[in-house]
This record gives structure tokens, sequence and C-alpha cells, in this order.
């Protein structure tokens, strides 16, 4: 008999995708109507599929690594952020020589290290430093995002490029499936979005609260909790004891300096639970992360990816939150798709005369009751009518600022524009893209489309 200590030969190639071969080779009651089951199916969908992973945090690496063990070989990540040595502890791919470097890049090049054929592009910038047809390439997205903006701006570059029938029911091939998920301490998620079947991040934006903000009176008069205390050391008493001295959330004595005036507030009005962890937890707002927390996300989210891709399976409908403080809990709730969303629906109709120049048709994006979108770059079918920035492209498309759009639209009765500008969401100004149904008066083909949303 070996040894349990004795190391086991590494595994064939057919012993390490055995599983999933079986998975996507037989059919089955809950498969999809399209899943045409075959051995060969994994390498077609390796060939063929790319995948875009948003976000190469704790739960980022995690999606990485699961779907690249789940026979996803082109894949893509994207992320701004660099590694930082409070990272080390859940983000298992990344090490302490790897502190202050990318990490979309660090990410990508450990799987491709331990998983053979997997190819993974790493994107070391802003998401939307990014031109929308980049996202074109993709055949569904997975979001390991903590940001409710960077979800909002994702969301509507998906669905800008759904189109819709005469009817209005959504065309199929123009429809780019996402994969949301997002954790917090024991808590999770993991949602399907489909843009005009499912409800998009936008209808039921609601499903988030809104940022806790702490009143200066209240910091500076009444201080009630630990986390006034901290705020007050932050907001109140860093700039009386260094005024014109920017605070520094990275710098350790910074940090430090704010946690000892926050146990000292405390001390004062009688209020416990000043500690250091949570002072960084306030003051950088710190969204706390278990790694076990995100592996359990991740494979729901990575298995998700793989039904919808494959149609193995039928997709959750359509919300999977789990919580595992108590035991475990997991449970799917159904929500309903808002068929007015500004975002994932046939679009806002802007009517327009003929005679309406570019110019005239952004001012009025930022006039118009639903919109209020400042600062808008126009595109239409793939080509700038107009871009705001950079100052090249800006100077190249300013002429068209005084056509009439009737023209530069190739006088079509209507036609569905995309505009991304500024505009006001979850109380912020954020950056946004919008779907436009454009229709010009006294055209007699403009008469099909529903006005009830007309300007």
């Amino acid at each position: 008999m070996a040894s349990p200590d004795a190391e086991q030969p590494a595994p064939t190639e057919l012993e390490r995708w055995r599983d999933l071969d079986m998975l996507l080779s037989r059919p089955g009651n809950l498969v999809e109507a399209t899943f045409d089951p075959s051995p060969g199916l994994r390498d077609l969908l390796g060939s063929l599929v790319e995948v875009l992973v948003v976000g190469a945090g704790g739960l980022g690496c995690e999606l990485l690594k699961d779907l690249a063990l789940s026979g996803f070989k082109k894949l893509h990540v994207i992320d701004m952020d660099t590694i930082d040595v409070s990272n080390l502890n859940r983000q298992f791919l990344f090490r302490v020589q790897d502190v202050g470097k990318s990490k979309a890049e660090v990410a990508a090049k450990r799987v491709m290290e331990r998983v053979n054929g997997v190819n993974i592009v790493p994107h070391f910038c802003r998401i939307e430093d990014k031109e929308i047809e980049f996202y074109s390439q993709f055949h569904i997205i997975v979001l390991g995002l903590d940001s409710i903006e960077a979800r909002s701006y994702i969301n509507s570059v998906a669905c800008g490029f759904l189109d819709y029938d005469s009817s209005d029911n959504p065309l199929q091939e123009t429809v780019k499936p996402m994969v949301d998920g997002g954790t917090e301490g024991f808590k999770g998620h993991a949602r399907v979005i489909i843009p005009g079947t499912t409800p998009c991040f936008e209808c039921n934006i609601w499903l988030f609260p809104p940022q806790v903000k702490f009143p200066l009176c209240t910091l500076a008069e009444t201080p009630r909790t630990a986390a006034h205390c901290i705020e007050y050391a932050h907001l109140i008493k860093w700039d009386e004891v260094h005024p014109g001295k920017p605070f520094d959330g990275d710098d350790a004595e910074h940090m430090q300096w704010i946690y000892s005036e926050a146990l000292k507030r405390a001390e004062l009005f009688g209020i416990s639970g000043v500690t250091y962890s949570l002072t960084q937890g306030v003051v950088k707002n710190i969204i706390p992360a278990i790694a076990s927390t995100n592996a359990i996300i991740s494979a729901a989210c990575a298995l998700e990816a793989l039904k919808l891709i494959s149609g193995c399976s039928k997709s959750v409908s359509n919300y999977l939150t789990y919580n595992g403080l108590e035991g475990t809990h997991i449970k799917v709730t159904e929500f309903v798709r808002d068929k007015d969303c500004l975002v994932c629906g046939p679009g806002t109709l802007v009517e327009l005369d003929t005679s309406s120049t570019l110019s005239d048709f952004i001012k009025m994006l930022e006039e118009h009751p639903k919109l209020r979108m400042s600062k808008a770059s126009v595109t239409h079918e793939g080509n700038n009518l107009y871009m705001q920035s950079p100052e090249v492209l800006e100077q190249m498309t300013r002429p068209n600022l005084s056509v009439p759009m009737f023209e530069l639209l190739k006088e079509v009765p209507y036609t569905t524009v995309h505009a991304t500008g500024m505009a006001e969401n979850n109380g912020k100004k954020v950056s946004s893209l919008r779907k436009l149904r454009v229709a010009f008066k006294g055209i007699e083909d403009a008469s099909k489309m529903d006005t009830t949303l007309s300007s």
C-alpha cells in the first residue's frame, strides 16, 4: 500500500477534464432547448467563446481560476488597481513580491502558469478608458466588482448592444449576457442578467442601499458610535491639526494618527468599539471580505457562465443569495424586469425636427427630464458623430455639430443612437451610456414608433 504522503502522479489531460466532458456530453431533463451534447463541446467552447472578467480582486481572482478550469480558454481581465499588502490575505493569486504591481497582469500570469492552454489578456486601466467596441467582442461578461458605479457602467455598455425588432422584441443575436457576483463578509450574491429578458442592474438598483453619510454636526457635537469618532478625526480633526496637508489612507503613520484621535474622542464621550481595523474600514470604505465567501460565489458565477454559453442546464432565475453567517443559507429570488428601463429597454424616444443639428440634439439630452445627460458623446452604428474626448477626436468630429441630425443619420425616419456622458445615478453624477431612439417629426414612417416617451 502506497504511503499517503507519497506524491501522486499529475492527472492526464483526459482525467483533468473528465467531469466537465461528462456534463457537456450527456442530455438531461434540465438542459436548454438549444443544448447539443457532444464529447467535443468543451474544445469548441474553449476555441470560440471569449469571456471578459471585470475586476481582479478577491472575487476576480477566484473567477479567473474557476472559468479557466471550466473549459474557457479565451479570457480577458480588466482592473485599474495595483496590489496592496492588505490584499494578500484573500486574493490568493498574489504574493508579497507582487505588491505595487497591476492586479490584472499578475492574476492573468498566475492562472496561465497553472492551467495549460488558457490565454488571459490583462488590461490595466479603468473600464471607462476602453472604447465601447472593445466590449463587443465578448460573448459573456462576468463581474467581480465592489462598486455600484462600475456595475452600472458595464450594465449600460452590455445593454447598449441590445437591439429590438419592430414589435419591441429583443433580437437574440444582439444579447450580451452578464453574470454579476458580489460578496460582503459571510454574505454574497450571484445574479444572471440577460438584457431584454431578465432585469438588468438598473431595473433593480433599489436593491442596493444608499451609502451611509454622517452629518458633520453629529460628528462635531453629538457622536454616538465608534464610526462617528473615527470620521470626526478623519474629516474634522485632521484638517485642524494639519492644515493644507492631504490625508493619505495608505500611509500607516496617517492612519495611526486617526486611530489615536478617534480613541481620545471615544473616551471623551464614553463610546467603545474603536479599533485600528475599524478605523481602516471606515476611512477607506473597506468592505469586509472572507476568502471562503469569494470562493463560493465565484463557483456559482462560473457555473452560471458555463450554463449560459453551453445550455447544459437552465440558468438560475435570476438572483441567488448566500449567507454563511449561521450555517449555510442559499435562496433564489426571481425579480421582474422594468419594461420602461432607460438602460435595457428599447431606448428612450427623442423626437427631432429634420432641421435639428447635432448640437441641438446634445443640448436636448441635457434638458430631457429622464436623461439629464451632460457632456454627451454620440455614436451611430459604430460611427463617431461627436466625441467629447480625446482632443484629437473632438477636433475631428466638431464640424458635425452644425450638421442636421437627419443628414448625419442618413435621412432614415427613425433609428437608434448611443450617447455617453455624465448622468445622475443613485444620487451621483457618473459616466453613463444611454440608448436613444431618434424619430423625425413629419416623416411618415416615424409614426410607427411609440411616442409616449417623446421629449
